[in-house]
């Protein structure tokens, strides 16, 4: 199922939309009120930087047990001192908000989503939902059983030219797809400066599930998965290669990953040791071919042109599905069904299925086949 737009209220939304005081109080036309919930997580910035022209959100609260960094952030973006909390459940005690934003470890995010799910509370966490599938299936079951949202926001959700590849596949523009190529990342954590409280955990397998492999081959995988209809691949062969090892000792900072479903493949090349940063996908159908160029611009060819486009615009997306507050938002509203999104639970547990057998992948040297995970 593709991103597109939903006015109307599904079953299954119904069925996950809890009842419970923070639901309630999601009203369409009034903002959200959000919380969040770890400051180690450097996107969080990109989160408060455009907080303040947002009509959408409202943030009620910060959980982070580091003094000095909470002091840190209060200060740069002059927040008022009684947003902060040190823990969680007082937090939710306290204000039970309408969503937590998870942004401190990936391992980390299980408990987050587990304690915010105990009080009904719903959850957006930073790409990738988790570190292994033994905690996404206890995300999955906390969400289940608590009947509360749990999304995943990637960069690239938002992104008008991914949008336009998957319409182009869904409307069978392209054909059949027998091939995607996606490659993401950037010089590397370190060279690019990512702040002090970031670099530690980010470098450390425990803390972030891998190095380059998770922190940017969940991009492709969320895309693969989508494209694919949110089917289980048949296996997933990689390899990891160490390019800089006087900087990252403890993980890869380079993979290749295959992935294989019937008829079709997708090899994602995550690296923190590109020339520049780069999320760029190429499509590949029997009817024609489609590149993206970073957020915006696409380019085609179609069987019986002579030469691929010019790079040219992909149509914006709709306002409440345009970047992660307002999406969210529109989720809680009951405007968008999440279903088979980029973003949703579903999706996002095939993603750590990928991701994880792509890890053993590496460490054995061998092709992991994969089955769906199951039902509950």
């Amino acid at each position: 199922m593709f991103r597109m737009i939903r006015t109307a209220v599904p079953a299954l939304a119904l069925l996950l939309t809890p009842l419970v005081p923070s639901q309630a109080q999601a009203v369409a036309g009034t903002p959200i009120r959000v919380a969040i919930v770890g400051l180690t997580h450097g996107h969080v910035k990109g989160f408060l930087h455009s907080l303040p022209n947002s009509t959408t959100a409202k943030l009620v609260a910060i959980v982070e047990p580091d003094q000095a960094l909470a002091k840190q952030y209060a200060a740069q973006y002059k927040l008022d001192s009684t947003l902060f909390y040190t823990d969680e459940e007082t937090m939710l005690n306290k204000l039970h908000p309408d969503a937590v934003l998870g942004y401190g470890t990936i391992a980390e995010h299980r408990k987050v989503i587990e304690i915010a799910a105990n009080h009904g509370v719903n959850s957006m966490v930073e790409k990738p939902l988790t570190t292994t599938v033994e905690d996404a299936l206890a995300i999955r079951k906390a969400a289940h059983d608590h009947h509360v949202q749990v999304l995943v926001n990637y960069e690239t959700t938002w992104y008008n030219s991914n949008a336009e590849a998957l319409k182009e596949i869904k409307d069978g523009k392209l054909g059949t797809v027998r091939k995607i190529l996606v490659r993401d990342g950037h010089e590397g954590p370190k060279e690019i400066g990512v702040g002090p409280e970031w670099l530690p955990w980010i470098t450390d397998p425990k803390q972030n599930g891998a190095g380059a492999l998770f922190d940017f081959g969940c991009y492709g995988a969320d895309l693969a998965t989508v494209i694919n209809g949110g089917k289980t691949p048949l296996s997933v062969t990689a390899i990891g290669q160490t390019h800089k090892p006087e900087i990252y000792t403890r993980t890869e900072d380079d993979a290749t990953v295959i992935v294989a479903y019937p008829g079709m493949q997708a090899i994602l090349m995550p690296s923190w040791d590109w020339s520049f940063a780069v999320k760029n996908m190429e499509v590949y159908g029997n009817k024609g071919e489609l590149f993206t160029v970073a957020g915006n611009d696409i380019v085609t060819r179609y069987k019986g042109d002579k030469s691929e486009s010019p790079a040219h615009p992909a149509p914006a997306l709709p306002h409440n599905q345009s970047n992660s507050l307002d999406y969210l938002a529109a989720v809680l509203h009951h405007e968008v069904d999440p279903s088979g999104d980029l973003s949703s639970l579903e999706t996002n547990m095939v993603v750590v299925q990928i991701l994880d057998a792509a890890r053993e992948s590496i460490r054995t040297g061998r092709t992991v086949m994969l089955k769906p995970l199951p039902s509950r």
